[in-house]
This record gives structure tokens, C-alpha cells and sequence, in this order.
């Protein structure tokens, strides 16, 4: 069966369409032209504004003049995520997405139902001529998985919206009425780089490789090994026993995704190339050992490489080393009165060298802000000591959870009618654009909920097409039941 012969047919055409656009952060005037056409097409009223932000306003079917106006939000972005065995530009490819048993998938990439998934939903709700609904405006937000900045973009008065829904969540039968904050550190070291290469070393490259990934914030309670973390942990043994110099390293490449693979060149003394592989081959058996339950296919290998033409400085390489190896990272608090919903957490995320700079960079995320604010403290701490130079960007708020929303009680009734059991109400551990929304439009009663999605911002990113269907009918059950103004 193909793609699109999937129920519901509108949903999944739109979505097959999406993954053939390509549509990472920062490259959206595709998907934004086909977005936009969608609307003009239909005669809708569709604007723009300057942070990149699409809104497609719907008037009401005849006899729902007078409910509330319903905001449907979904991201226009996706996160670019690859296996390193394969050529894929994702400026320029489509993906290549399949049908495995239960779920959409795509092969060595991710998929980009996060959230293409709501923001095919919400096409098709415009698209519909047999839906009841009240008025409806369609939010699509530019560049959210970078920074959301598109979020932090909109000016009061672009939308009018009563209710906001949100289509961003990965759980179907969930309803989600909050989310964590977050904030970007950098740690940078600045140096001049070493030229002289020590007489008679080889140069070996170090490869992490074949580790899960994930997303930062739903799966950062998975216990999922970090490849920055595994790496600089032999680098800290090959400095301190093999005689070993830091010549590059590139590790992770995504703050919100949990680094899958990292790479480093080191030297060492040509007479010690044996001991050293031996080395590399016992800390991948204990690494194995340690985390072989979570991941089977994790690689740590050793292959001898050109020279470098330069070298890390030794005191920066140390500092370095042992401030990687010192920063905490993932799990670091559930939330005290929801056993199981994570508070606060870390993701040691990119760690990356050029000619005179090594760049660390870790996003935090926490529903607390006082935790957030003492975390990032802690990994302050730890760059200034190492001597790097700190600094923070892109901090947002959480979304502080209003168990007395009006929209939340009409979403649990209505699935109760439906599916005959109430939904589950929680918090993610992850930056949704509710909390940035809610401080441009203050009032704005929001709810947040999606198909059952796994491993977004990784290669196995998948979406179970059972709970698509669900979700569709719930979203429309609940247009019909919105109450009047």
C-alpha cells in the first residue's frame, strides 16, 4: 500500500507532499510557497508576517457563526537527522518514506512527522468541505526546532484566536497542558593551534557510531548513551596512558537532538599504535557491557588516518577534556509531584573544533525555572574553570500548566464520548511554542496533542498510523464541540 492510500486520504497526501518538499530550520521558502498556495487555492484569506509565520483564516461552517475562534498550530520546520552511511542533502532531497507494519518511516532519515503529521492535519481541515466548525485560524510557525523563532516572531494582532491547539505533542490519547523552558549554553575555547606535529606519531581516528539518538527532551529519560560523552571518556584515558595529542573532534550536530555519532584525530607514537587499538577495542566492550540493552548497535573503532596539520594546544586540549568528561548531562530531576514527568535535564549536544576555536554547545530544559536557572549555573561553573568563555541564547519559557482550561474540559468529554475512556493529562519535557505564544497573547486557552510518534529528531523517527487516524477523528469531534463565544 502506498502513502497516500492511507485514511484519512486528505492527511496523508498532504503529508506525502511534505516529505517530498525539503524543509529543515532555516530553509522554509518551499514548504512556505506550497503552505501558502494551499490557501490561496481555497480562497482563503492568508497572510504572512515578518518572522516568517503563516496564518490561513477559515470562516465558520453555516450555524457555527458564533463559537469560539479555534487556533490550529503546527511548525513549518523539520529536524535534519541522518545516518552517516548515506548521501542525503536535506536542503535539496525529498525523503524517502515507506510503510513497515503499523508505522511511516523514512529510510536513514528522519522523518519529519514532527510536525508535519499536525501540520498535514490542519491543511486537510482546511481543505475539508464535510467538517462542522466553528471559525478557524491556521498557525503555521517558521524555524521552531532551532530556536522558535517564529514563535518569538508573532505580534499581537496577527491572530485572533479564542483557543489555541496545538498539534506538536507525540502521545495519542494524551492531552498535554504543559511544557519545559529552555535555554542554549556555549562554552568556546580559543587558542592558537599547535604546528608542530610530535616526531614519529601516527594519527588515528576515533568513531563513535551506531548509538539511538533521540530527542532531547522526550527521550532524555531513556538513559540513550551520548557519543560526546562515550568519546571524550577514552580521549581522557588516551591523553593521560597512550601519550595521545587532540587534533580535531566533531561530535553531535543538532542542540535538540541526543548526539548519535562523534569522531575525533588524535596522534600518538607510531610504537604504541598496537596497545592503543587494544585499548579502543576493551573501552568498546565496556561500553557495550554498560549500555548494550539500550543499544545494540553501538561502534567504537580506531583506523589510522593522514597526519593533521595541527594540533590542539595541551592546556586546552586538558581543559577541554576534562570539561566535557565533568558536564553533567541528560536526566537530572523528575518533577516532585508528577512521579514519572520529568522535570529537568541536559544534552551535552555539540562538541566541535575548527582552526583556533572548540565550540561545546549543551540546551537545558526544565519546568522549573529555579532548577533551570541552578543547572545552568553548575555547567557555567564548569567551562569558566576549564577557562572557556560562556554564554547563553535562546531562552524560553515553559508553559505553566492551567488544570482549570476550558478547552482541556471539552477535550476530555469529547474523548470520552468517543473512545470511552478519558485521556491521559500531562506535562512534556520539551519546548512546545504554547508558553511563547501565551506571553504574545496573554488569556489564550491552549491544549496541546498529537498521534503517537517515536524517536523524532533521530533516524528512527517512525509514526503509528492507527493512532493518525485517531487522532484525526478526535481533532475533528472536537472542532464540532467547540463552545460558543
Amino acid at each position: 500500500m502506498e502513502i497516500t492510500q492511507l485514511t484519512p486520504t486528505a492527511l496523508w497526501e498532504n503529508f506525502y507532499a511534505i516529505t517530498q518538499i525539503p524543509h529543515p530550520s532555516h530553509h522554509l521558502k518551499a514548504i512556505t510557497e506550497f503552505v501558502v498556495g494551499i490557501g490561496t487555492r481555497l480562497g482563503l484569506e492568508t497572510r504572512t508576517d515578518e518572522a516568517g509565520n503563516i496564518l490561513i483564516s477559515k470562516p465558520a461552517t453555516p450555524g457555527m457563526e458564533n463559537r469560539k475562534c479555534v487556533v490550529l498550530q503546527a511548525h513549518l520546520d523539520m529536524v535534519p537527522q541522518k545516518n552517516s552511511n548515506i548521501e542525503h542533502d536535506f536542503t535539496k532531497d525529498p525523503l524517502q518514506v515507506y510503510i513497515d507494519g503499523e508505522w511511516v518511516k523514512a529510510k536513514d532519515t528522519t522523518l519529519g512527522s514532527d510536525n508535519g503529521i499536525g501540520l498535514a492535519s490542519i491543511l486537510a481541515v482546511l481543505q475539508a468541505t464535510d467538517l462542522q466548525h466553528g471559525p478557524v485560524e491556521a498557525l503555521f510557525t517558521a524555524d521552531e526546532e532551532t530556536g522558535m523563532f517564529g514563535a518569538f516572531g508573532l505580534k499581537p494582532g496577527f491572530v485572533t484566536g479564542d483557543i489555541l491547539i496545538n498539534t506538536d505533542s507525540e502521545d495519542e490519547g494524551e492531552l498535554f497542558v504543559g511544557c519545559a523552558g529552555g535555554e542554549d549554553l556555549t562554552a568556546t575555547f580559543r587558542y592558537i593551534d599547535e604546528e608542530e606535529i610530535p616526531e614519529g606519531d601516527i594519527a588515528i581516528q576515533l568513531s563513535v557510531t551506531g548509538l539511538k539518538g533521540g530527542h532531547s527532551g522526550v527521550d532524555i529519560h531513556l538513559g540513550r548513551s551520548n557519543a560526546n560523552k562515550l568519546l571524550f571518556r577514552f580521549l581522557k584515558t588516551a591523553v593521560a596512558e597512550y601519550e595521545a595529542c587532540l587534533a580535531s573532534v566533531n561530535g553531535g550536530s543538532l542542540r535538540n537532538a541526543i548526539p548519535r555519532e562523534a569522531f575525533a584525530v588524535v596522534t600518538i607514537p607510531a610504537d604504541r599504535k598496537a596497545e592503543f587499538m587494544d585499548a579502543v577495542s576493551e573501552a568498546e566492550a565496556i561500553y557495550k557491557e554498560e549500555n548494550g540493552m539500550i543499544e545494540p548497535n553501538l561502534s567504537f573503532v580506531a583506523t589510522e588516518t593522514e597526519l593533521p596539520a595541527t594540533l590542539l594546544p595541551e592546556e586546552i586540549q586538558d581543559d577541554l577534556i576534562n570539561a566535557v568528561v565533568g558536564t553533567r548531562n541528560g536526566l537530572a530531576r523528575m518533577i516532585p509531584s508528577m512521579p514519572g514527568v520529568v522535570e529537568t535535564s541536559s544534552n551535552l549536544a555539540i562538541v566541535k573544533t575548527t582552526p583556533g576555536e572548540a565550540v561545546v554547545r549543551i540546551l537545558l530544559r526544565s519546568s522549573s525555572e529555579t532548577m533551570k536557572a541552578a543547572l545552568a549555573s553548575g555547567l557555567e561553573s564548569v567551562f569558566l574553570l576549564a577557562g572557556a568563555k560562556v554564554e547563553f541564547s535562546g531562552n524560553y519559557p515553559g508553559w505553566q500548566p492551567n488544570t482549570e482550561s476550558p478547552i482541556l474540559s471539552v477535550m476530555k468529554q469529547t474523548y470520552l464520548n468517543l473512545y470511552g475512556s478519558e485521556p491521559k493529562i500531562n506535562v512534556i519535557h520539551a519546548g512546545l511554542e504554547c508558553g511563547i505564544i501565551g506571553a504574545a497573547y496573554p488569556g489564550m486557552d491552549m491544549i496541546s496533542f498529537g498521534p503517537t510518534l517515536r524517536f523524532p529528531h533521530s533516524p528512527d523517527e517512525k509514526v503509528n498510523i492507527p493512532s493518525v487516524k485517531r487522532y484525526w477523528d478526535y481533532l475533528v469531534a472536537v472542532l464540532e464541540s467547540i463552545p460558543v463565544k
